[in-house]
């Protein structure tokens, strides 16, 4: 596992950009994540502005035991959630997957409760993250 930038977990694997993609789903529903959204950044660039991108996705995780505990902390916070995890082609055909530190996107809401959730989460969305290695 990559851990070369402090806001995120991430890895590249040595596979197709669809079987990353199914495997980032299975890690994170092994964590306790469901899928809230979706977003097929290459369709959308290509249906909005006819531009052709590489194939990436944004996948919205949710846990949500973890989400109810968050909003009864801070009811703002659903401005922060879901916890987005990326999968995209690289250049050189491998696939690139990355997962929000969720302690460091929630750092801008001084809540020691959250602090704590943010620990808990992170932790779950790191070894699924390493699981993929």
């Amino acid at each position: 596992m990559e851990k070369v930038k402090p806001y995120a977990f991430s890895t590249v694997l040595d596979t197709t950009y669809d079987d990353a993609v199914a495997r980032t789903k299975a890690a994170l529903s092994e964590q306790g994540f469901g899928g809230l959204t979706e977003i097929d950044v290459k369709a959308t660039l290509k249906k909005k502005l006819d531009r052709d991108f590489r194939p990436y996705v944004i996948l919205g995780a949710c846990n949500p035991s973890y989400a109810y505990r968050s909003l009864q902390a801070e009811l703002d916070v659903g401005l922060l959630l879901p916890c987005n995890v990326i999968v995209y082609q690289t250049d050189d055909q491998k696939a690139y997957v990355a997962a929000i530190n969720p302690i460091t996107a929630l750092e801008v809401i001084a809540n020691p409760e959250l602090r704590r959730l943010a620990e808990e989460v992170s932790g779950k969305l790191e070894q699924a993250i390493k699981s993929l290695a």
